[in-house]
């Protein structure tokens, strides 16, 4: 099991170097400044869109829906454990570089979801099916279509053993156990090794009640998405604001640290490059496994929403980076630096996220506090398997060109998958999910790079119409017809070409 993790390790330290780091930052630093900071501009807005759903317009969900099953997949055990791995493994600065990624990575998300509803397919029985694989396809080509199918593959292969079951299952088995067993007073043997009897009935409970919300599909998914994150994003919000506010007088020593630690201050003399890279490794990685910025996964939940408008989805999914990696990613960093969490020896994941909350808030019950962070992990990582679920029946689908009973089959390993995922390491599944992660992110910014001056344009007519009406979205001109409407044509039509009828021209900057 060693030599198994240190070749996880060596290859992830391969896909995860200073090229994919560069080309993630670039392409967010490159759509930043092509739509002139709208993420900043444009966040009030993207705000209020989030309440305000279309009345009319084609799709399964509608927008608040189809940002919840977003929400569902990124705002999950990354925010708790994800970011207390980054900081013990790259110290107290990758929660700069998280944060840095974050705000390119809201004009990355802003890009997907815009792009996702441009290109998607609506069928006739108004089921919808969009993602990179389309806008790479129906956007670069159908010369590109081989690098479609690539992110297709990686996409099912983030959901079956990355970010949808394995992190998310251990996380909460290492939760579930850590409160009711933590001693393993009660254990059972299995392949060879002593696990206490909760991690096995909990991993069972939950495949049985993940089974029982994937058969109802994509509407049942949203709807539990919709009553859950809501109310775990508020519990757990409240709790990390009353744990600064407790430990107010750390705060600015801790951003100190932060800061200096992102820039390798704090290294030994002649270890400051590498604790930057290290850093930065490690704070984008995560973030990205958190808010999936880059990724290409949730604008295959944006493709589902009813609208009739590219941008008012692309600024409402935008919101969920925000939200996932501003907002909460930064209350689990700031409590972990702020009571020292990070440099407790022996603790791991969920323990030190766990042991921040306790440390910070001494006047609440540790046992309390226990249970309210697993809890939150239990139910945050519950809903990231749902969502995670669908979006690799969407890749799978795209991939096996509309086979249902292919999408049948993956959701029942899937189901299976998560009933195992607590037998594997801590180390081995984060590790195994940053490796995909990196493997479907590639073709994702490659395809948002090239597509980036459709991006401009869309955005630049939008607000144009938008100004024409002063400012009342239902007096707006409607979208401009392109030659090719390709939301009418069926998934497999091979008659499709470049560029949604798109000549190279109109790929030229226009802002």
């Amino acid at each position: 099991m060693e030599a198994f993790d240190s070749a996880l390790a060596a290859i992830d330290d391969f896909v995860w170097g200073v090229p994919l780091m560069v080309l993630i930052l670039f392409g967010g630093l490159l759509l930043t400044l092509r739509l002139k900071g709208l993420q900043f501009s444009q966040l009030g807005r993207a705000l209020r869109y989030m309440f305000s759903n279309e009345k009319n317009g084609p799709g399964e969900v509608s927008s608040f829906g189809a940002l919840c099953t977003a929400l569902s997949a990124t705002i999950g055990t990354g925010n708790i454990v994800g970011v207390a791995t980054a900081i013990v493994a790259g110290g107290p600065g990758a929660l700069f570089w998280m944060w840095l990624a974050a705000l390119f990575g809201m004009a990355t998300k802003y890009s997907e979801g815009l792009l996702a509803v441009k290109y998607r397919t609506v069928r006739k029985d108004n089921h919808v099916l969009g993602g990179p694989f389309y806008y790479i396809e129906r956007g670069m080509g159908r010369n590109w279509r081989w690098l479609a199918k690539l992110f297709a593959f990686f996409g099912m292969c983030v959901g079956l053993f990355g970010i949808g079951t394995f992190t998310q299952v251990n996380s909460i088995s290492s939760a579930i156990t850590g409160f009711f067993d933590p001693t393993q007073s009660a254990t059972v043997t299995l392949f060879g090794i002593d696990y206490s009897w909760a991690t096995v009935v909990g991993s069972l409970l939950l495949a049985v009640l993940v089974g029982m919300v994937l058969i109802g599909g994509l509407r049942r998914i949203a709807s539990v998405s919709e009553r859950i994150i809501p109310t775990m994003v508020v519990i757990y919000l409240v709790l990390s604001i009353v744990l600064i506010g407790a430990n107010i007088t750390a705060l600015p020593a801790a951003f100190v640290t932060i800061v200096q630690s992102a820039f390798g201050f704090q290294a030994a003399a002649g270890g400051m490059l590498g604790a930057i890279i290290i850093a930065m490794q490690k704070g984008i990685a995560r973030g990205i496994f958190s808010n999936e910025a880059g990724l290409g996964s949730a604008p295959i939940a944006a493709a589902a929403a009813r609208t009739n408008e590219p941008v008012r989805q692309g600024l409402i999914s935008m919101t969920g980076t925000f939200l996932d990696t501003i907002v909460v990613c930064s209350m689990t960093g700031l409590a972990i630096v702020i009571t020292g969490a990070y440099q407790v020896p022996g603790l791991e994941g969920a323990a030190v996220t766990t042991a921040a909350f306790q440390s910070g808030l001494p006047f609440i019950d540790g046992g309390v506090v226990a249970f309210i962070m697993m809890l939150c992990l239990a139910l945050f990582g519950f809903t990231t398997i749902l969502g995670w679920d669908y979006y690799g029946e969407r890749c799978l689908e795209y991939f096996s060109n509309g086979s249902m009973k292919a999408v049948m089959a993956y959701r029942w390993l899937y189901i299976a998958a998560v009933f195992i995922g607590p037998y594997m390491t801590v180390s081995a599944v984060w590790t195994i999910a940053d490796i995909f992660n990196a493997c479907m992110a590639i073709p994702n910014m490659i395809a948002l790079i090239a597509l980036s001056g459709i991006v401009v344009k869309e955005t630049k007519s939008y607000f144009e119409r938008l100004k024409a009406a002063n400012g009342i979205e239902e007096d707006m001109a409607p979208r401009p017809d392109d030659s090719a409407d390709w939301k009418s044509l069926p998934a497999d039509d091979d008659d499709s070409e470049p560029m949604g009828g798109m000549t190279d021209r109109e790929l030229e900057p226009t802002m």
